[in-house]
């Protein structure tokens, strides 16, 4: 049996390596993967003649693709559509990409596709989408700005520099300036300006607050604005003679202000203190909304339920109407005005005399009664009890003396047996007394004072310090 064996020359295989070789180093250099489907993207320039074919598209300065193609937009039209090769690394691409034509640097030379993915919270775009005109933008050439300068456009460019150098430059004329500003009469126009100028931080750090916050609290909120302006904007045109009376309507309005354009003047003076006193109300509005929001949220299952509440008082307001009638509260009310009358008197002169009622029982608990719990101390004669005891027990002593033995009447008798002692009083009304007792009396407590104390009627019962009963004098005797 005769065995056949296949076999390659030399020259073949020599030329099958070359090739294989040469195949890897162009791909391997060029970075360019045959089996992988690059993602399509096309874009609307409005100039797009600087680019073109293979020229490089980067993100952040990275090469992920190149353009594959040019296309007019169509007839009567300078824009333009490029088509470009992405690679898949390069994606995702949302829907708010931008796209810029930049030139490259001195060494590369031409332009390349600057590209710029998008926000994550926008749409994801497919393979073949199309980024608008609005998101694109072109470089502008030195020979366009110098095509739009011809010799008519230069002339008339030099008058309004020359022109608006002579506004600001030229003195007022006579008059001409009676209804500015006192500061700024008599000055040009510059020199108005540069004052202004001061006033310049306050209003820009103003401005540029508003500026924060139209921008919106979320990504896209100005976006969504733009948005919602087309669509009033559309209403707006579809309604032209609604529009039409707006305007003259708002004609007499700017004419009744122009009328009154002194009062204006006056009220726009006075308008920052305004808006001052209007800023810190509207901060404190502010700080009052987590509040309200909280007190709104808590208040949704009370007005949920005040329907059927309001239902179920129909009945108990029908029985309420039904009792006051004339035949029932009413007519007891009719005859309760009376004495409702005389008790709002009393009312009212209980107010003023309770607080006096209320300095008596001050001066009674503060002074009086721990006076009176005072024991007195009185040597071999103490009894050991508060005073106002002894004063009761005394009251009851004298009651027992004054009994009417004989027919003098009631009279107190002391030791009548007399005694070798002779006492005699102070003269009296009814003249001095005498009388005699078995023992030499040791005087008298406390001591009787030559003059009665003065009378305060400034100062409250309650205020006074309490009297030390322990305190007294004794009198000397005969």
């Amino acid at each position: 049996m005769r065995r056949v064996r296949d076999s390659i020359s030399p020259l073949r295989a020599g030329v099958l390596t070359i090739v294989v070789i040469v195949l890897f180093a162009y791909f391997g250099f060029s970075r360019v993967n045959p089996f992988r489907q690059p993602f399509e993207l096309k874009a609307v320039f409005a100039n797009a003649q600087n680019i073109g074919e293979r020229s490089p598209v980067r993100i952040a300065g990275v090469d992920v693709g190149h353009v594959v193609r040019v296309e007019p937009v169509g007839k009567g039209s300078h824009a333009s559509v490029v088509v470009m090769a992405l690679e898949r690394d390069a994606l995702p691409i949302h829907s708010d990409a931008e796209l810029k034509i930049r030139p490259r640097i001195f060494l590369e030379g031409n332009f390349f596709v600057d590209l710029k993915p998008g926000t994550p919270d926008a749409p994801t775009l497919r393979d073949g989408a199309t980024i608008p005109l609005t998101q694109t933008a072109s470089p502008v050439q030195i020979g366009q700005v110098l095509d739009t300068l011809q010799a008519d456009t230069r002339k008339r460019l030099q008058e309004l520099v020359q022109g608006y150098g002579g506004a600001l430059g030229g003195a007022p004329l006579p008059g001409e300036d009676a209804d500015q500003d006192p500061e700024v009469q008599g000055l040009t126009a510059g020199q108005a300006l540069n004052r202004s100028l001061r006033d310049s931080p306050e209003a820009l750090r103003g401005t540029a607050i508003v500026n924060d916050a139209l921008r919106g609290l979320e990504p896209r909120d100005l976006s969504r604005l733009v948005r919602a302006q087309q669509r009033v904007s559309a209403a707006l045109a579809s309604r032209e003679e609604q529009l039409k009376e707006l305007i003259s309507n708002f004609n007499t309005t700017v004419g009744a202000f122009a009328a009154e354009q002194d009062n204006v003047a006056r009220t726009v003076e006075r308008l920052p203190g305004t808006l001052r006193n209007a800023r810190l109300a509207l901060a404190s509005l502010d700080r009052s909304f987590p509040a309200t929001r909280a007190f709104a949220r808590e208040i949704l299952p009370g007005v949920r339920e005040t329907p059927a509440t309001i239902n179920a008082a129909f009945p108990w307001l029908r029985q309420v109407r039904g009792l006051l009638s004339a035949n029932e509260l009413r007519g007891l009310v009719a005859d309760l005005r009376p004495a409702t009358r005389n008790l709002a008197l009393l009312t009212g002169g209980t107010i003023r005399f309770l607080p006096q009622a209320d300095l008596v029982n001050r001066c009674a608990l503060d002074v009086l009664l721990p006076t009176g719990d005072v024991v007195i101390q009185d040597g071999p004669l103490t009894t050991g009890l508060p005073n106002y005891q002894e004063f009761f027990q005394s009251m009851v002593g004298l009651a027992g003396e004054a009994q009417n033995f004989d027919g003098n009447g009631f009279y107190t008798r002391f030791q009548t047996g007399g005694g070798s002692v002779r006492v005699r009083t102070e003269t009296l009304p009814g003249g001095a007394l005498f009388g005699n007792f078995p023992l030499q009396p040791l005087g008298t407590r406390p001591v009787r004072p030559t003059r009665e104390p003065p009378v305060n009627t400034t100062v409250p019962c309650y205020r006074n310090p309490r009297p030390d009963l322990n305190s007294a004098r004794t009198g000397a005797g005969p």
